[in-house]
């Protein structure tokens, strides 16, 4: 519905003059996020091997699974290859946790997955776009570094300090039941009303080059099945079910909410046709999510009847 309204709006209005909402729209989708994660699992012991698979994935396997994709599909389109190539550097999102506990996978090694995750990328994507686009794409490394401290660290920050403040105020109980639950409905909504602004600032383009949109959704759609495929092989052959669980969500589900910031907040001009390619990859990343957990709760429900 956000697409459709934003290609509407864009169509019939000039909506350039919101870019300049992006960064308030951005902070505001991932500082929820924050609030609501657990950061003392970091301390706590778990999977050395589990952790090691999950981000060798995440930042090996998947990057250069993007760039060759990129080269592919889009060798003389840099935006396009830029865009994917920020879905296959952040991983993991709030949906990590929900997926995870709906298919009955290890969740304490999902939440590890989500900090460490998030903390890696926070570091190393300035370093991936700056090695393989150096030639390609303008870059300012600098407004880089300082995009990913505003959209990653600052509100990981500020989220650790008001969850803090609050499990103090009124106790872990009342913070996990009454507001944990309120702070994912605030980052949805900044999620959604981005999704629209990335449509409506290149609504012109769709409309008069409607083939863009199925030359972006093969290869996404094709991307997401052949991590689906081998990180499932992965999974089965080093750990057991729930680890396993853990792991396709760890890694297949990228944090999208942060790419789609980051586009549009680091690169000025290119940004929209960059954050285009991601706001596709909503509608495959979600579908298949489900897709896999009814395949998971069917398996493990045919296996309590058999014994």
């Amino acid at each position: 519905i956000a697409m459709m309204v934003g290609f509407i709006v864009g169509l019939f209005y000039d909506t350039s003059f919101l870019r300049d909402s992006v960064t308030i729209l951005s902070f505001f989708m991932v500082y929820p996020m924050m609030v609501t994660l657990n950061f003392k699992s970091l301390l706590e012991k778990g999977s050395l091997k589990l952790q090691l698979t999950t981000q060798a994935i995440n930042f090996i396997y998947l990057p250069l699974l993007a760039v060759l994709f990129g080269i592919i599909f889009f060798r003389h389109e840099p935006n396009f290859r830029l865009g994917i190539l920020l879905i296959a550097l952040l991983p993991t999102s709030g949906m990590t946790v929900s997926w995870t506990v709906m298919a009955k996978g290890n969740v304490k090694e999902a939440i590890r997955m989500i900090v460490i995750g998030l903390v890696l990328a926070g570091f190393l994507t300035p370093l991936y776009i700056g090695v393989i686009f150096r030639e390609t794409v303008e870059l300012a490394m600098t407004s880089i570094l300082i995009q990913i401290f505003l959209i990653v660290f600052l509100p990981m920050f500020i989220g650790f300090i008001t969850q803090k403040l609050l499990v103090k105020s009124f106790g872990q109980e009342t913070f996990n039941k009454t507001y944990k639950p309120i702070f994912p409905l605030f980052s949805t909504l900044s999620v959604v009303l981005l999704i629209a602004l990335v449509m409506s600032l290149r609504a012109q383009m769709l409309w008069n080059q409607p083939t863009v949109l199925i030359r972006l959704l093969v290869p996404i759609a094709l991307g997401y099945l052949v991590m689906l495929i081998t990180i499932h092989g992965i999974g089965k052959w080093l750990f057991n079910d729930a680890d396993r669980i853990a792991l396709i969500n760890g890694t297949m589900i990228r944090s999208l909410s942060l790419a789609l910031a980051i586009a549009l907040t680091v690169f000025s001009d290119s940004g929209p046709e960059i954050a285009l390619v991601i706001a596709i990859a909503y509608i495959i990343q979600v579908q298949l999510a489900a897709w896999y957990v009814k395949r998971e709760v069917l398996l493990q429900s045919i296996k309590s009847k058999t014994a």
